[in-house]
Protein backbone atom coordinates (compact mmCIF):
# COMPACT_ATOMS: atom_id res chain seq x y z
CA UNK A 1 0.00 0.00 0.00
CA UNK A 2 3.03 2.39 0.88
CA UNK A 3 4.63 1.47 -2.47
CA UNK A 4 1.84 2.10 -4.37
CA UNK A 5 1.34 5.71 -3.01
CA UNK A 6 4.68 6.85 -3.46
CA UNK A 7 4.06 5.47 -6.85
CA UNK A 8 1.38 7.65 -7.59
CA UNK A 9 3.35 10.53 -6.02
CA UNK A 10 6.00 10.40 -8.88
CA UNK A 11 3.51 9.83 -11.62
CA UNK A 12 1.99 12.66 -10.56
CA UNK A 13 4.64 15.24 -9.32
CA UNK A 14 2.13 18.41 -9.62
CA UNK A 15 0.46 16.43 -6.64
CA UNK A 16 3.22 16.56 -3.99
CA UNK A 17 3.60 20.42 -5.82
CA UNK A 18 0.16 20.91 -4.64
CA UNK A 19 0.48 20.09 -1.02
CA UNK A 20 4.25 21.81 -0.76
CA UNK A 21 2.92 24.82 -2.26
CA UNK A 22 1.32 26.77 0.85
CA UNK A 23 4.21 25.84 2.90
CA UNK A 24 6.42 27.15 0.27
CA UNK A 25 4.35 30.10 0.04
CA UNK A 26 4.56 30.65 4.02
CA UNK A 27 8.23 29.79 4.03
CA UNK A 28 9.51 32.58 1.15
CA UNK A 29 7.22 35.13 2.36
CA UNK A 30 8.51 34.73 6.33
CA UNK A 31 11.81 33.43 5.68
CA UNK A 32 13.45 33.93 2.12
CA UNK A 33 12.09 37.31 1.02
CA UNK A 34 13.53 39.41 4.65
CA UNK A 35 16.88 37.23 4.08
CA UNK A 36 16.88 38.65 0.67
CA UNK A 37 15.94 42.35 1.29
CA UNK A 38 17.57 42.73 4.67
CA UNK A 39 20.63 41.69 2.40
CA UNK A 40 19.58 44.15 -0.04
CA UNK A 41 19.09 46.95 2.21
CA UNK A 42 22.67 46.41 4.42
CA UNK A 43 24.35 47.69 1.09
CA UNK A 44 22.55 51.19 1.12
CA UNK A 45 22.91 54.22 3.09
CA UNK A 46 20.40 55.16 6.01
CA UNK A 47 17.95 56.60 3.51
CA UNK A 48 18.06 53.82 1.32
CA UNK A 49 19.07 55.95 -1.93
CA UNK A 50 22.89 55.89 -1.93
CA UNK A 51 24.50 52.66 -2.47
CA UNK A 52 27.53 52.21 0.02
CA UNK A 53 28.58 48.73 -0.76
CA UNK A 54 30.22 47.13 2.46
CA UNK A 55 30.77 50.75 4.49
CA UNK A 56 27.35 49.13 6.53
CA UNK A 57 29.39 45.92 7.59
CA UNK A 58 33.27 47.37 8.11
CA UNK A 59 30.38 50.19 11.21
CA UNK A 60 30.32 47.09 12.45
CA UNK A 61 34.01 46.84 13.40
CA UNK A 62 34.51 50.27 14.35
CA UNK A 63 31.46 51.76 15.99
CA UNK A 64 32.03 51.19 19.78
CA UNK A 65 28.23 50.46 20.59
CA UNK A 66 28.61 47.08 18.24
CA UNK A 67 31.85 46.51 19.05
CA UNK A 68 30.76 45.92 22.97
CA UNK A 69 27.27 44.07 21.63
CA UNK A 70 30.25 41.89 19.66
CA UNK A 71 32.59 41.39 22.81
CA UNK A 72 29.18 40.82 25.11
CA UNK A 73 27.82 38.37 22.36
CA UNK A 74 31.04 36.17 22.96
CA UNK A 75 30.88 35.81 26.27
CA UNK A 76 27.08 35.29 25.68
CA UNK A 77 27.75 32.28 23.72
CA UNK A 78 31.21 30.90 25.06
CA UNK A 79 29.85 31.13 29.32
CA UNK A 80 25.82 30.48 29.09
CA UNK A 81 25.20 27.61 27.10
CA UNK A 82 28.35 25.92 28.54
CA UNK A 83 27.17 26.67 32.30
CA UNK A 84 23.55 25.50 31.25
CA UNK A 85 24.07 22.35 30.08
CA UNK A 86 26.75 21.49 32.83
CA UNK A 87 23.92 21.94 35.48
CA UNK A 88 21.31 20.17 32.85
CA UNK A 89 24.12 17.42 33.32
CA UNK A 90 24.57 17.78 36.74
CA UNK A 91 20.74 18.04 37.29
CA UNK A 92 20.16 14.57 35.27
CA UNK A 93 22.87 12.40 36.63
CA UNK A 94 21.37 13.58 40.35
CA UNK A 95 17.78 12.86 39.55
CA UNK A 96 18.17 9.83 39.20
CA UNK A 97 19.21 8.78 42.82
CA UNK A 98 16.46 10.60 44.53
CA UNK A 99 13.08 9.62 44.96
CA UNK A 100 11.14 13.05 44.32
CA UNK A 101 12.95 13.38 41.10
CA UNK A 102 9.77 14.09 38.90
CA UNK A 103 8.91 17.07 41.19
CA UNK A 104 12.80 17.76 41.25
CA UNK A 105 12.61 18.10 37.07
CA UNK A 106 9.49 20.03 37.37
CA UNK A 107 10.29 22.24 39.61
CA UNK A 108 13.68 22.84 37.15
CA UNK A 109 11.74 23.34 34.70
CA UNK A 110 8.78 25.71 35.29
CA UNK A 111 10.84 28.06 34.09
CA UNK A 112 10.47 27.60 30.78
CA UNK A 113 6.87 28.03 30.86
CA UNK A 114 7.95 31.79 31.43
CA UNK A 115 7.96 34.28 28.90
CA UNK A 116 11.77 35.77 28.64
CA UNK A 117 9.50 39.14 29.06
CA UNK A 118 8.28 38.28 32.49
CA UNK A 119 11.79 36.68 33.38
CA UNK A 120 13.22 39.98 32.93
CA UNK A 121 10.85 41.77 34.90
CA UNK A 122 11.20 39.07 38.02
CA UNK A 123 14.95 39.00 37.62
CA UNK A 124 14.65 42.73 37.55
CA UNK A 125 13.32 43.30 41.37
CA UNK A 126 15.45 39.87 41.67
CA UNK A 127 18.47 42.00 41.36
CA UNK A 128 17.30 45.38 42.92
CA UNK A 129 19.88 46.70 45.01
CA UNK A 130 18.20 47.71 47.71
CA UNK A 131 17.94 44.23 50.15
CA UNK A 132 14.50 45.00 51.23
CA UNK A 133 13.20 44.92 48.01
CA UNK A 134 15.98 42.96 46.26
CA UNK A 135 15.98 38.65 46.64
CA UNK A 136 19.90 38.34 45.55
CA UNK A 137 21.31 41.21 47.66
CA UNK A 138 18.52 39.85 50.63
CA UNK A 139 19.98 37.07 50.76
CA UNK A 140 23.77 38.70 50.69
CA UNK A 141 23.28 40.90 53.27
CA UNK A 142 21.96 38.03 55.75
CA UNK A 143 24.70 35.87 55.73
CA UNK A 144 27.18 38.78 55.55
CA UNK A 145 25.34 39.82 58.45
CA UNK A 146 25.84 36.17 60.46
CA UNK A 147 29.33 36.44 60.37
CA UNK A 148 30.39 40.56 60.34
CA UNK A 149 28.95 42.94 62.74
CA UNK A 150 27.45 45.98 61.21
CA UNK A 151 28.62 49.68 62.23
CA UNK A 152 26.61 51.33 64.88
CA UNK A 153 25.82 54.39 63.40
CA UNK A 154 26.26 54.83 60.20
CA UNK A 155 24.69 57.90 59.61
CA UNK A 156 26.67 59.30 62.38
CA UNK A 157 28.85 62.77 61.57
CA UNK A 158 30.37 65.25 63.83
CA UNK A 159 28.79 69.02 64.25
CA UNK A 160 30.38 71.57 61.43
CA UNK A 161 32.99 73.70 63.70
CA UNK A 162 32.77 71.59 66.91
CA UNK A 163 35.29 69.96 68.31
CA UNK A 164 35.43 66.86 66.50
CA UNK A 165 36.86 66.41 62.76
CA UNK A 166 36.85 64.09 60.62
CA UNK A 167 39.97 62.19 59.42
CA UNK A 168 41.09 60.70 56.11
CA UNK A 169 40.75 57.24 57.29
CA UNK A 170 37.14 58.09 58.08
CA UNK A 171 37.27 58.14 61.66
CA UNK A 172 36.47 61.24 63.92
CA UNK A 173 38.69 62.61 66.36
CA UNK A 174 38.01 64.80 69.48
CA UNK A 175 40.56 67.99 68.66
CA UNK A 176 41.14 68.95 72.46
CA UNK A 177 43.51 65.62 74.07
CA UNK A 178 41.44 63.87 76.70
CA UNK A 179 41.93 65.72 80.34
CA UNK A 180 41.33 63.63 83.73
CA UNK A 181 39.58 66.67 85.33
CA UNK A 182 36.88 67.36 82.38
CA UNK A 183 34.70 65.37 80.95
CA UNK A 184 35.63 64.55 77.45
CA UNK A 185 31.98 65.32 75.22
CA UNK A 186 31.88 64.18 71.26
CA UNK A 187 28.74 65.52 69.93
CA UNK A 188 27.59 63.78 66.40
CA UNK A 189 24.51 65.14 64.52
CA UNK A 190 22.68 64.04 61.35
CA UNK A 191 21.31 61.00 62.67
CA UNK A 192 17.92 60.01 61.37
CA UNK A 193 15.09 60.47 64.14
CA UNK A 194 13.86 56.70 63.44
CA UNK A 195 17.09 54.99 64.63
CA UNK A 196 17.30 57.14 67.77
CA UNK A 197 13.84 55.89 69.13
CA UNK A 198 14.87 53.39 71.02
CA UNK A 199 17.70 55.29 72.34
CA UNK A 200 17.92 56.27 76.21
CA UNK A 201 18.62 60.63 77.00
CA UNK A 202 22.28 61.28 77.11
CA UNK A 203 23.61 61.22 80.44
CA UNK A 204 26.31 64.22 81.79
CA UNK A 205 29.75 62.31 82.60
CA UNK A 206 31.35 62.60 85.77
CA UNK A 207 34.88 63.31 85.80
CA UNK A 208 37.41 63.88 88.94
CA UNK A 209 38.48 60.35 90.00
CA UNK A 210 41.48 60.48 87.80
CA UNK A 211 39.93 58.34 85.13
CA UNK A 212 39.00 59.54 81.55
CA UNK A 213 35.20 59.80 81.17
CA UNK A 214 33.15 61.61 78.60
CA UNK A 215 29.58 60.73 76.49
CA UNK A 216 28.73 60.67 72.88
CA UNK A 217 25.34 61.96 71.64
CA UNK A 218 22.87 63.50 69.04
CA UNK A 219 23.63 66.72 69.81
CA UNK A 220 20.15 67.92 68.32
CA UNK A 221 17.13 68.77 69.92
CA UNK A 222 13.81 68.55 68.19
CA UNK A 223 12.00 71.51 67.54
CA UNK A 224 15.08 73.76 67.64
CA UNK A 225 16.79 75.13 71.26
CA UNK A 226 19.86 73.59 73.11
CA UNK A 227 23.35 74.31 74.03
CA UNK A 228 25.41 73.19 70.79
CA UNK A 229 27.98 71.40 72.55
CA UNK A 230 26.13 70.34 75.69
CA UNK A 231 24.23 67.53 76.47
CA UNK A 232 20.72 68.99 76.98
CA UNK A 233 18.14 66.80 78.74
CA UNK A 234 15.83 65.58 75.36
CA UNK A 235 19.00 64.74 73.12
CA UNK A 236 19.35 60.97 72.88
CA UNK A 237 22.59 58.93 73.61
CA UNK A 238 24.31 56.96 71.19
CA UNK A 239 25.50 53.45 73.06
CA UNK A 240 27.61 50.73 71.57
CA UNK A 241 30.55 53.28 69.93
CA UNK A 242 33.95 52.51 70.38
CA UNK A 243 36.47 55.00 71.67
CA UNK A 244 39.84 54.60 71.51
CA UNK A 245 42.56 56.65 73.30
CA UNK A 246 45.62 56.95 70.97
CA UNK A 247 49.06 58.25 71.49
CA UNK A 248 51.78 58.65 68.86
CA UNK A 249 49.50 56.89 66.37
CA UNK A 250 49.06 53.39 69.04
CA UNK A 251 45.74 52.61 70.98
CA UNK A 252 46.50 52.38 74.50
CA UNK A 253 43.04 51.97 75.67
CA UNK A 254 39.60 51.68 74.42
CA UNK A 255 36.00 52.00 76.21
CA UNK A 256 32.35 51.52 74.43
CA UNK A 257 29.68 54.18 75.13
CA UNK A 258 27.32 52.69 77.29
CA UNK A 259 23.34 53.00 76.79
CA UNK A 260 23.30 56.71 78.05
CA UNK A 261 25.99 57.52 75.54
CA UNK A 262 28.96 57.72 78.33
CA UNK A 263 32.26 55.85 78.61
CA UNK A 264 35.13 55.77 80.75
CA UNK A 265 38.77 55.06 80.25
CA UNK A 266 41.79 54.54 82.72
CA UNK A 267 44.33 56.85 84.02
CA UNK A 268 46.69 56.29 81.63
CA UNK A 269 44.47 57.61 78.91
CA UNK A 270 44.87 61.19 80.27
CA UNK A 271 46.50 63.54 77.86
CA UNK A 272 45.98 60.66 74.88
CA UNK A 273 43.97 61.58 71.93
CA UNK A 274 40.45 60.63 71.56
CA UNK A 275 39.15 58.42 68.77
CA UNK A 276 36.27 57.15 67.11
CA UNK A 277 37.05 54.38 64.74
CA UNK A 278 35.57 54.58 61.35
CA UNK A 279 33.77 51.28 62.11
CA UNK A 280 31.37 52.97 63.63
CA UNK A 281 30.27 55.02 60.82
CA UNK A 282 30.86 52.52 57.51
CA UNK A 283 27.68 52.22 55.48
CA UNK A 284 26.05 49.00 56.18
CA UNK A 285 26.70 46.60 53.75
CA UNK A 286 24.00 46.23 50.98
CA UNK A 287 25.17 43.29 49.02
CA UNK A 288 26.18 43.40 45.05
CA UNK A 289 25.48 46.15 42.64
CA UNK A 290 24.25 43.54 40.22
CA UNK A 291 22.55 45.90 37.82
CA UNK A 292 25.65 48.03 37.85
CA UNK A 293 28.11 48.23 35.04
CA UNK A 294 30.25 45.51 36.24
CA UNK A 295 28.00 42.88 36.78
CA UNK A 296 25.03 43.22 34.57
CA UNK A 297 26.08 40.69 32.11
CA UNK A 298 26.71 38.08 34.45
CA UNK A 299 23.37 38.71 36.55
CA UNK A 300 21.63 38.68 32.72
CA UNK A 301 23.27 35.55 31.60
CA UNK A 302 22.22 34.30 35.17
CA UNK A 303 18.42 34.72 34.46
CA UNK A 304 19.09 33.15 31.31
CA UNK A 305 20.29 30.03 32.39
CA UNK A 306 17.94 29.87 35.04
CA UNK A 307 15.33 29.79 32.44
CA UNK A 308 17.28 27.29 30.40
CA UNK A 309 18.92 24.86 32.78
CA UNK A 310 15.97 22.90 32.85
CA UNK A 311 15.63 22.86 29.17
CA UNK A 312 18.86 20.83 28.66
CA UNK A 313 18.22 18.80 32.02
CA UNK A 314 15.54 17.33 30.39
CA UNK A 315 17.19 16.70 26.96
CA UNK A 316 19.96 15.45 28.35
CA UNK A 317 18.01 13.06 30.66
CA UNK A 318 16.07 11.51 28.05
CA UNK A 319 19.78 10.43 26.47
CA UNK A 320 20.96 9.13 29.52
CA UNK A 321 17.70 7.40 29.90
CA UNK A 322 19.17 5.17 26.81
CA UNK A 323 22.42 4.63 28.14
CA UNK A 324 23.26 0.65 28.96
CA UNK A 325 23.11 0.11 32.74
CA UNK A 326 25.61 -2.72 31.81
CA UNK A 327 27.75 -0.76 31.36
CA UNK A 328 27.53 1.61 34.12
CA UNK A 329 27.61 -1.84 36.71
CA UNK A 330 30.10 -3.14 34.62
CA UNK A 331 32.46 0.02 35.58
CA UNK A 332 31.30 -0.23 39.13
CA UNK A 333 32.16 -4.08 39.13
CA UNK A 334 35.53 -3.49 38.09
CA UNK A 335 36.52 -0.96 40.71
CA UNK A 336 35.21 2.54 39.51
CA UNK A 337 34.45 4.79 41.57
CA UNK A 338 31.16 7.42 40.69
CA UNK A 339 33.36 9.75 39.88
CA UNK A 340 35.00 7.98 37.41
CA UNK A 341 31.76 6.40 35.91
CA UNK A 342 30.84 9.70 36.08
CA UNK A 343 33.61 11.30 33.54
CA UNK A 344 35.02 8.20 31.42
CA UNK A 345 31.50 6.50 30.55
CA UNK A 346 28.44 8.59 31.29
CA UNK A 347 29.76 11.80 29.82
CA UNK A 348 31.24 10.09 26.57
CA UNK A 349 27.99 8.17 26.03
CA UNK A 350 25.84 11.35 26.38
CA UNK A 351 28.17 13.35 23.93
CA UNK A 352 26.13 13.40 20.78
CA UNK A 353 22.68 14.59 23.52
CA UNK A 354 25.48 17.12 24.71
CA UNK A 355 26.19 18.39 21.42
CA UNK A 356 22.37 19.04 20.54
CA UNK A 357 22.24 21.14 23.41
CA UNK A 358 25.03 23.14 23.62
CA UNK A 359 24.08 23.76 19.90
CA UNK A 360 20.58 24.62 20.35
CA UNK A 361 21.40 26.94 23.28
CA UNK A 362 24.09 28.55 21.21
CA UNK A 363 21.79 29.79 18.56
CA UNK A 364 19.53 30.58 21.30
CA UNK A 365 21.94 33.13 22.56
CA UNK A 366 22.60 34.69 19.84
CA UNK A 367 19.37 35.65 19.07
CA UNK A 368 18.89 36.73 22.93
CA UNK A 369 17.06 40.09 23.51
CA UNK A 370 14.16 40.42 25.72
CA UNK A 371 16.16 39.76 28.65
CA UNK A 372 18.97 42.22 28.19
CA UNK A 373 16.51 45.06 27.14
CA UNK A 374 14.17 44.21 30.25
CA UNK A 375 16.86 44.23 32.89
CA UNK A 376 19.65 46.34 32.05
CA UNK A 377 19.21 50.36 33.32
CA UNK A 378 19.13 52.87 30.52
CA UNK A 379 22.45 54.10 32.56
CA UNK A 380 24.05 50.31 32.05
CA UNK A 381 22.52 49.22 28.68
CA UNK A 382 25.77 50.18 26.94
CA UNK A 383 27.80 48.24 28.87
CA UNK A 384 24.79 44.98 28.65
CA UNK A 385 24.20 46.30 25.01
CA UNK A 386 24.11 42.44 22.45
CA UNK A 387 23.96 42.21 18.45
CA UNK A 388 20.23 41.81 19.05
CA UNK A 389 19.72 44.71 21.07
CA UNK A 390 22.16 46.71 19.27
CA UNK A 391 19.67 45.73 15.90
CA UNK A 392 16.84 46.79 17.26
CA UNK A 393 18.17 50.13 18.42
CA UNK A 394 19.69 51.07 15.23
CA UNK A 395 16.56 50.27 13.38
CA UNK A 396 14.00 51.92 15.31
CA UNK A 397 15.78 53.65 17.88
CA UNK A 398 16.21 57.32 18.00
CA UNK A 399 19.35 57.63 15.23
CA UNK A 400 18.11 55.49 13.10
CA UNK A 401 20.12 53.52 10.24
CA UNK A 402 18.12 50.94 8.72
CA UNK A 403 21.89 49.96 6.42
CA UNK A 404 23.93 49.35 9.74
CA UNK A 405 20.89 47.54 11.06
CA UNK A 406 20.43 45.42 7.96
CA UNK A 407 24.22 44.59 8.44
CA UNK A 408 23.90 43.29 11.65
CA UNK A 409 21.02 41.26 10.67
CA UNK A 410 22.95 39.85 8.16
CA UNK A 411 25.89 39.40 10.74
CA UNK A 412 24.00 37.10 12.90
CA UNK A 413 22.66 35.34 9.81
CA UNK A 414 26.76 34.43 8.92
CA UNK A 415 27.17 33.50 12.61
CA UNK A 416 24.13 30.90 12.91
CA UNK A 417 24.51 29.54 9.31
CA UNK A 418 27.97 27.53 10.32
CA UNK A 419 26.00 26.00 14.01
CA UNK A 420 22.97 25.04 11.83
CA UNK A 421 25.19 23.79 9.30
CA UNK A 422 27.34 21.54 11.43
CA UNK A 423 24.19 20.73 13.50
CA UNK A 424 22.88 19.41 10.10
CA UNK A 425 25.51 17.33 9.48
CA UNK A 426 26.12 15.93 12.99
CA UNK A 427 21.90 14.49 12.16
CA UNK A 428 22.92 13.01 9.24
CA UNK A 429 25.72 11.07 10.79
CA UNK A 430 23.26 9.98 13.26
CA UNK A 431 20.87 8.79 10.79
CA UNK A 432 23.18 6.81 8.52
CA UNK A 433 24.52 4.55 11.78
Amino acid sequence: MASGKVAVIRARPWAAACFLLPALLLLGALVVYPIGYSIWRSLYDASGDSFVGLDNFQELFTNDAIRTALRNNLIWIVVAPTVATALGLVFAVLTERIRWATAFKLIVFMPMAISMLAAGIIFRLVYEQNPDRGLANAVMTTVHDTFAESSSWPDAQPRPGGSVEVQEDGSYVLLPPADANAPALLPLVAVPQPELADAEPAAVPESGNGEISGAVWMDFTRGGGGTPGAVDPEEKALAGITVEAVVDGEVIAEAETAEDGTFTLPAEADGAQLRLPSDNFTAPYNGAEWLGPNLITPAIIGSWVWMWAGFAMVLIAAGLASVPRETLEAARVDGANEWQVFRRITVPLLAPVLAVVMVTLMINVLKIFDLVYVIAPTSVQDEANVLALQLYLTSFGTDTHQGVGSAIAVFLLLLVVPVMIINVRRLRRENQR
